[in-house]
């Protein structure tokens, strides 16, 4: 191989070996892992070049080297192919949503966990947007005087409820019950139809009370960001900078809305691997995000991601992330 081709199979190595070990990599490291064809010294050598070229730094004058966030950006461009998860880990993905018959909201703190799991790290999960998630149907059952019962079951075959009060009777329960179920079939929780109504103003009352409440529960869904594994943050405190970062990056993680605007701008960019000083949220300059966007019927409707520090398996978590975004898109996809 020529020089330029070398200099990048080092750099790989160096990333990898960084990433296994947690320790400066020596050139002798390198030679022994990969045969290069050449000397421990030309490889020292290479080595010198990459942190000039601002690839790789050297924390101590007699250490071997650590990878830069240039040098995590070249490897992640140039070497993190798209690959698959291991068998074991792809079991549990599909068993994991096979088996899942959660309401939304627990279905989607759920992936987050499961994420966490199998990367390591922390995982964010973003509701899914009202606009694509359909209702298969939808009904309003009296289950004691004065308290009604909304259930309303989705695409996917999940099931939300909601308890609402009304002194309306059995038959006017049905009633509103039927136009319920008319104003949302088929309709995504953001497109309910108000124009579906009995002409009764007490059970028009009990029907309005019902769409309200789909209607915010919609919101607080696609609103929300769920966080899976943040005690793993505290886990990896010695791969920050400084362990004020876990403090600084768990207060971040409460601000809900600020982080599911970044992670809407980021994608909005067309950015899935987002590194170290390529952050512009201060908290995140020693992390990097690696996201995926997941679908419903061709359409963006949330996103799944992984957050930990820059000396993360790039590779991993982004095959980790694909396919529980995969997944997850089928999952909220209507019956055929």
């Amino acid at each position: 191989m020529d020089a330029a081709e070398r200099r990048a199979t080092v750099l790989k190595t160096v990333v990898e070996e960084y990433v296994r070990t947690a320790a400066p990599v020596a050139s002798q490291t390198v030679t022994e892992s990969r045969d290069l064809g050449v000397s421990s010294a030309t490889v020292r050598n290479d080595m010198t070049q990459l942190e000039r070229e601002g690839f790789l730094a050297q924390p101590h004058t007699s250490a071997g080297r650590i990878p830069t966030d240039q040098g995590y950006r070249y490897f992640v461009d140039h070497f993190t192919a798209a690959g698959g998860l291991p068998v074991g880990q792809r079991r549990a993905v599909a068993d994991f949503f096979a088996t899942t018959h959660r309401a939304l909201e627990d279905l989607l703190h759920e992936t987050s966990q499961l994420l966490a799991n199998l990367t390591s790290h922390a995982a964010v999960v973003v509701g899914p947007d009202a606009d694509v998630v359909r209702v298969r149907t939808a009904q309003l059952v009296l289950i004691e005087p004065g308290t009604v019962l909304a259930v309303v079951v989705l695409g996917n075959g999940t099931v939300e409820r909601e308890v609402l009060r009304s002194d309306l009777d059995g038959d006017d329960v049905a009633r509103a019950s039927a136009a319920f179920d008319a104003a949302l079939r088929d309709q995504t929780l953001a497109a309910t139809n108000a124009a579906h109504r009995t002409g009764d103003v007490d059970v028009d009352a009990l029907l309005a009370q019902a769409i309200g409440a789909v209607a915010t529960r919609a919101k607080q869904v696609s609103d929300h960001l769920y966080v899976g594994g943040v005690s793993r943050l505290a886990a990896e405190q010695d791969a920050f900078t400084t362990t004020a970062t876990t403090a600084r990056l768990l207060e971040m993680l409460e601000e809900q809305v600020v982080v599911v605007s970044l992670v809407r701008d980021l994608l909005d960019h067309g950015v899935n691997v987002s590194i170290g000083s390529e952050n512009d949220v201060d908290e995140l300059r020693d992390c990097s995000i690696v996201l995926a966007p997941y679908q419903v019927e061709g359409t963006l409707a949330g996103t799944v991601g992984v957050l930990g520090p820059t000396r993360m398996d790039y590779a991993q978590a982004l095959a980790a992330v694909a396919a529980v975004s995969q997944q997850l898109g089928r999952l909220l996809l209507p019956p055929s």
